[in-house]
């Protein structure tokens, strides 16, 4: 079964990854989130979970059995070594699975949202790279407002992630999300057409 083109939306946190990925679900465009997958990947009685409280001890499992999302993060945040363990058990799981949904998807392109593109290092995982930008002055006034973050919590969250120039290096198209909402409709529209485009002039592969 040919294979969608793959795009990846990416950007760091608060610049508005959401919005675009809504925008293009809007257009009927498929949509993966590997958050989402991160998620499914860790359900009770699968062998990622089994991994992390082996790694981490069950402690990182709340009353019912589910991972404490919370408690695992304050364990690896602060800590290299660790979060390295912690992705090392997550993403060949949720590279396996999102490759299997990507599979199964009959459409000329896929968008799939990856936040930690650039700090992960999964640039082949797609065939283009979309970038969500703004700011980051503007990102901690969205953390501020949206996540209720104190501005010592909020500038620790950025600092942890890849720099704009970092993001910029690997993005083939950048969406600069400071305007109005319409203005970010009028740019997914706009590489709607151009990713239908591409994904017509693409030589088709199978999974």
């Amino acid at each position: 079964m040919p294979v969608p083109l793959r795009i990846g939306l990416t950007g760091g946190i608060a610049s508005g990854k959401s919005a675009v990925a809504a925008e293009f679900a809007a257009l009927g465009v498929p949509v993966l989130d590997t958050d989402q997958l991160a998620r499914e990947v860790v359900e009770p009685g699968q062998p990622a979970l089994a991994g992390v409280v082996a790694a981490f001890g069950p402690q990182v499992l709340g009353p019912d059995g589910r991972l404490d999302r919370r408690r695992l993060r304050a364990t690896v945040f602060a800590d290299p070594s660790r979060r390295r363990a912690l992705e090392a058990i997550l993403h060949p799981a949720i590279r396996g699975l999102l490759r299997e949904r990507v599979a199964a998807i009959d459409a000329p392109y896929v968008v799939i949202a990856i936040p930690l593109l650039a700090e992960g290092g999964r640039r082949d995982q797609v065939d283009r790279v979309l970038l969500v930008d703004c700011p980051p002055a503007l990102q901690r006034e969205r953390l501020l407002a949206r996540d209720h973050e104190t501005p010592e919590g909020a500038a620790a969250i950025l600092a942890a992630q890849a720099s704009p120039a970092e993001r910029r290096a690997i993005a083939d198209d950048v969406i600069d999300n400071t305007g109005p909402l319409a203005a970010l409709a009028s740019a997914v529209a706009s590489l709607h057409r151009r990713y239908l485009s591409l994904a017509a002039d693409s030589p088709p592969s199978t999974a």
